[in-house]
């Protein structure tokens, strides 16, 4: 479904890459004016950048790391003093560092929750702060199956995920009256280069383990992220959905 998200301004962190651009290509198809936040993928961002601008629509690269403060500060300091306002909010940009907690370096805790937990809070903090003053926002935060039931080897990850979602159902206690919603989209095994990491008879196995036998796609998740920031999801708020498969 395409939705028309003319004049809504939204900033998509880890947007040059899988999930993160798939959704930054479905708001550019509804007239949303994008910024995008990448980290170390300037090639993919800037590719992206001039696809858009071939396409005619309207798309802005920030390097930006969200484990960083002072990052995502001027971050949100830009998209004010360009464009006065922030409508939506999509927390994405995620990192894996694999390990069993035994064995698990406290450089790979440290690093994993940084970008997946604190980037979110970081940059929520941020946009909220705008939000408040048109008494609108939108915000959807990329949480994963794996915050939901665990992994083996994923404990870092996990706890970043899970935690994803209960700071997105707290906020959204704290937001409703304000019009500003947040809700959770949870994806399962998607075809992106996280995946495409995974041995062999390990992906046998997820398979066997997903009703619908497919791994999803980044457009299977980008969908249902515009619906989240659509009219049409109104009256959601502290929602978690699931984009898995059937598999949990």
């Amino acid at each position: 479904m395409a939705y028309d998200f003319s004049d809504k301004i939204a900033f998509v962190t880890g947007g040059a890459r899988g999930i993160g651009r798939a959704v930054v290509e479905k708001l550019l198809y509804g007239n949303a004016f994008v910024v995008t936040a990448y980290n170390k993928s300037r090639t993919e961002a800037e590719s992206l950048c001039r696809d858009a601008e071939s396409k005619g629509k309207k798309l802005y690269a920030l390097k930006c790391d969200v484990s960083d403060p002072d990052d995502v500060r001027s971050a949100a300091e830009y998209i004010e003093k360009s464009f006065g306002r922030l409508d939506f909010l999509v927390n994405n940009a995620g990192i894996t560092s694999d390990g069993l907690v035994l064995r698990m370096k406290d450089e790979q805790w440290i690093k994993v929750i940084s970008t997946d937990l604190n980037g979110v809070f970081y940059c929520t903090r941020a946009a909220l702060k705008l939000m408040l003053k048109q008494r609108y926002g939108r915000i959807v935060n990329i949480s994963s199956v794996i915050g939901l039931y665990g992994n083996a080897g994923q404990a870092n990850y996990a706890a970043a995920k899970a935690g994803i979602i209960g700071f997105s159902k707290s906020v959204a206690r704290e937001m409703g009256s304000r019009n500003i919603l947040i809700n959770v989209v949870a994806p399962g095994y998607i075809e992106t280069d996280m995946v495409s990491g995974i041995p062999e008879n390990a992906k046998s196995r997820i398979l066997a383990s997903i009703p619908q036998t497919r791994y999803g796609t980044p457009a299977d998740v980008a969908n249902v992220v515009c619906f989240l920031l659509s009219d049409d999801a109104g009256y959601m708020n502290g929602a978690v959905l699931d984009v898995n498969g059937g598999m949990y």
